[in-house]
């Protein structure tokens, strides 16, 4: 009781001046990336060698440029996979259900002077997987001393939100999905669900998507697998150009709504459109795969390839989108098995 009573209390100071709080974007300086192995405990076990083997090279290429927060079950077996030469990995051992860092990670917000790392619920994408052990993780994280000494964690447990269902640019919007949203908490939450985005990230506009999914997705339409954005006034997305493609007409119905959205100045976002990517299929069912799901860090951007001639498409679109950043494909095709991508098995943890 002292527990919930004490972070209360911080929730309360940190959301009394909702103007205080800034959601920082994910291109803004970062002092680490979370990221959580797969194990044979977890559903990647009927292909773990392949899966930890993916997992692995996105850790490389991330300790190339700056911390890397490792939560695992086994340090010693994920230090053999990194093999030597890594520099900058923490790691922290506890049980996990799963990988999926983007969703049971916290979430961190500037506020006060200070960073403060929400702690959301996580219930597995609305109960549909197992998720008690994944929702402890960012607590756990917080009293090892994964995020710093000037970090403070607030208990947000009452709400569930997903990492992969908001996307923030850093000056005051949050972009989403009302799929997601109404799938979590109810076909008359949407609006409520509005107005405490704004509260708890210090927004003054939701820019909420009601069209665009992918096949194979189990997040009800996460946006960080349709669209992103890149900077206050670019957003990439997913476009259908093939009629024929099931995703064709909610995609382009996704589009006109994206043409429809403002920047802060009220101006149009500059729109940069990512290939639909070639359809992917496992065990006879079509993945979502998507070349939105890539991850910004310092000096570079991940973005996942699925060796199709359009990777080298997408890698031109983001290089446009991030002209001073590196453009780094990672294949990430055995990720899609489990119906998620690279940026789905990452969390940045901003710099104040």
């Amino acid at each position: 009781m002292l527990r919930g009573r004490y972070f209360f209390i911080i929730f309360a100071a940190v959301i009394s001046n909702k103007k205080n709080i800034r959601f920082p974007a994910e291109w803004e300086p970062q002092m680490a990336v979370q990221m959580t192995f797969p194990h044979a405990g977890t559903d990647w076990a009927p292909y773990l060698d392949e899966a930890s083997a993916c997992f692995a090279a996105i850790a490389r290429e991330i300790a190339k440029r700056e911390r890397l927060v490792i939560v695992c079950v086994d340090e010693a077996s994920v230090r053999r996979l990194l093999g030597s030469g890594i520099d900058y990995v923490s790691f922290y051992e506890m049980p996990t259900d799963d990988t999926w860092a983007r969703d049971h990670g916290g979430i961190t917000v500037f506020a006060g002077g200070k960073r403060i790392i929400y702690d959301f619920m996580f219930n597995g994408w609305g109960l549909k997987y197992p998720a008690g052990n994944d929702n402890l993780i960012t607590s756990r994280l917080a009293v090892a001393g994964a995020f710093g000494s000037d970090a403070q964690l607030v208990d947000m447990q009452h709400f569930v939100l997903e990492g992969g269902s908001v996307e923030s640019d850093g000056c005051g919007a949050v972009m989403t999905t009302s799929r997601c949203l109404l799938a979590r908490h109810g076909d008359d939450a949407c609006h409520d669900d509005e107005a405490r985005l704004k509260e708890y990230f210090g927004a003054d506009r939701v820019l909420c998507l009601h069209h665009g999914y992918l096949a194979g997705d189990d997040t009800d339409g996460h946006i960080d697998t349709l669209a992103r954005f890149c900077d206050a006034e670019t957003i990439a997305y997913v476009r259908c150009e093939d009629a024929d493609d099931e995703h064709f007409t909610e995609l382009k119905a996704m589009e006109e709504e994206l043409r429809i959205f403002r920047t802060a100045k009220g101006a149009p976002y500059r729109l940069l459109p990512l290939p639909m990517a070639d359809a992917v299929f496992y065990e006879g069912e079509r993945l979502p795969a998507t070349y939105a799901n890539f991850l910004i860090i310092n000096g570079a951007v991940l973005m996942p390839f699925y060796d199709s001639r359009k990777d080298a498409i997408a890698a031109e679109v983001l290089q446009q989108a991030f002209p001073d950043r590196e453009i780094v494909g990672v294949d990430c095709r055995v990720l899609l098995r489990q119906h998620g991508s690279l940026h789905c098995v990452t969390m940045q943890m901003p710099e104040y």
